[in-house]
């Protein structure tokens, strides 16, 4: 008897699956219009010659949505362990400051001039965003992994 739920907790229970449900079900359909979006810019910018800036911003896109399933990887692991794991929540912030090095040396070579102070803030971003992925890929390490599960 000690394992049956009462009612209430029951529902809520099941009101919460739900949720995780409507979550995951949102972020995948966000996912899939960014892709959508993704391919007509690209499309777009290639019609009108800027070939660099549609590489770019399908990069952007892309990044963003592997951010997005990895989130949706979370919401589902969550419904189903019923626990929070911090693994993903750590390649998520990996991905963004990647992703935002990515933009702002792409976006930093079209104007190199060491006295210009906008160049400098973006070198002095890109150092402080390598230091942030390397400081969440060395914590990422030392969380403790729980036997292998299958991802």
């Amino acid at each position: 008897m000690a394992n049956e739920t009462s009612p209430p907790a029951a529902l809520l229970e099941r009101a919460e699956h739900y949720i995780y449900l409507a979550t995951a079900l949102i972020l995948v359909l966000a996912a899939a219009a960014l892709l959508v979006f993704a391919a007509v810019e690209v499309v777009q910018e290639v019609i009108v010659g800027e070939y660099s800036l549609a590489l770019l911003q399908l990069l952007d896109r892309a990044l963003l949505v592997l951010m997005l399933a990895e989130i949706i990887y979370t919401v589902r692991s969550i419904a189903r362990r019923h626990r929070l794991e911090a693994e993903p929540f750590f390649i998520v912030a990996i991905i963004a400051a990647i992703r935002r090095i990515l933009i702002i040396t792409a976006e930093s070579t079209r104007n190199v001039n060491l006295a210009d102070p906008h160049f400098q803030a973006a070198m002095v971003e890109l150092g402080l965003l390598a230091l942030i992925a390397l400081a969440l890929a060395s914590g990422m390490r030392l969380i403790p992994r729980h036997a292998d599960e299958e991802r």
